[in-house]
């Protein structure tokens, strides 16, 4: 799962088993980090950590968009003058590293979407700054919204009928809410987002959650913005901690992976994201505690040796 302040995307109805996740994701797709803001070095610190700490994933070549996919969100005279550095992007500069990336990350949400569609899995993108950039002008570090170039492509693409914008960033999407306004996309995009629909104190947005991923049922796909500043010690953000943050994506995959038949209710609480190898082990023997039988005598000189 992206915490990169992008997206993960999946369909409604699951066909077999993953063995790894596809991300969506290029060297491409990075620039240089711009001023105070570390978001579009992002991916590959993200990938490189994944990698790193031995988690399943696949890395997949994304294709990028083309001036008319960001257009289908965008003033044409905005994404040509972006592209041509004589528009700031959504760092307020004219940086040539960030207009070289920008076709490959919007690219990568809206290959990581066909992909999951075509799947029926979760696929991934490890992406940087998209739900602030508006019609004709970037903001908040985001100068193309690649949630709606995705939405807009899949739609004239015959993809999608109905699709779901689930957006956990600390932050409202305003970008995103102005495009599907201006699209006249409301009839058939459901959008959530911070700011609209939950509240920003821990207990009451993690209980809300699970009433909100059900409110996407009957779409054909949902992309995630599964953001990292809601994190404490985000300088932006504030109000999970580790182990908030690791349940809110808990809930959003258990509410649509359950819906959709891709994993039994029971075994997904066995999903758990732990670093320490004492915690590890701690996991393992709890997970026995509840089960119906004993442990066996090597496990339990295993306990007793820690």
């Amino acid at each position: 799962m992206d915490r990169s302040g992008g997206g993960v995307e999946r369909e409604r109805t699951g066909r077999g088993q993953l063995d790894a996740i596809p991300v969506c994701y290029s060297p491409e797709q990075v620039a240089e980090p711009q001023g105070a803001s570390p978001s579009a070095s992002k991916p590959r610190q993200v990938v490189e950590s994944w990698r790193a700490q031995g988690y399943p994933i696949r890395v997949l070549e994304p294709r990028p968009v083309t001036p008319d996919d960001l257009a289908l969100a965008h003033d044409r005279r905005y994404v040509e003058d972006v592209l041509a550095l004589r528009e700031p992007n959504g760092f307020g500069n004219r940086s040539p590293s960030v207009a070289r990336s920008l076709p490959w990350t919007s690219g990568a949400m809206l290959s990581a979407a066909l992909a999951a569609l075509e799947s029926g899995q979760v696929a991934c993108a490890p992406c940087s700054g998209f739900h602030h950039a508006r019609y004709d002008a970037g903001a908040g570090f985001c100068t193309f919204n690649g949630l709606m170039v995705t939405a807009l492509k899949l739609k004239a693409l015959g993809r999608v009928a109905r699709l779901g914008i689930l957006d956990c960033d600390q932050h409202y999407g305003d970008g995103t809410d102005e495009i599907i306004d201006r699209s006249h996309a409301r009839g058939w995009i459901r959008h959530v987002t911070a700011g609209r629909g939950y509240q920003h104190v821990a207990k009451p947005f993690l209980a809300a959650l699970p009433g909100v991923v059900e409110s996407f049922e009957g779409c054909d796909l949902l992309l995630y913005q599964a953001g990292a500043d809601p994190h404490v010690d985000d300088p932006l953000g504030g109000f999970l901690d580790d182990d908030q943050l690791a349940e809110r994506d808990r809930i959003v995959f258990r509410g649509r992976l359950v819906a959709d038949g891709m994993i039994n209710a029971d075994d997904i609480a066995l999903l758990q994201v732990i670093d320490e190898p004492e915690k590890v082990v701690e996991a393992i023997f709890k997970h026995y505690e509840t089960r119906a039988f004993d442990r066996l005598p090597e496990e339990h000189e295993l306990l007793l040796n820690l």
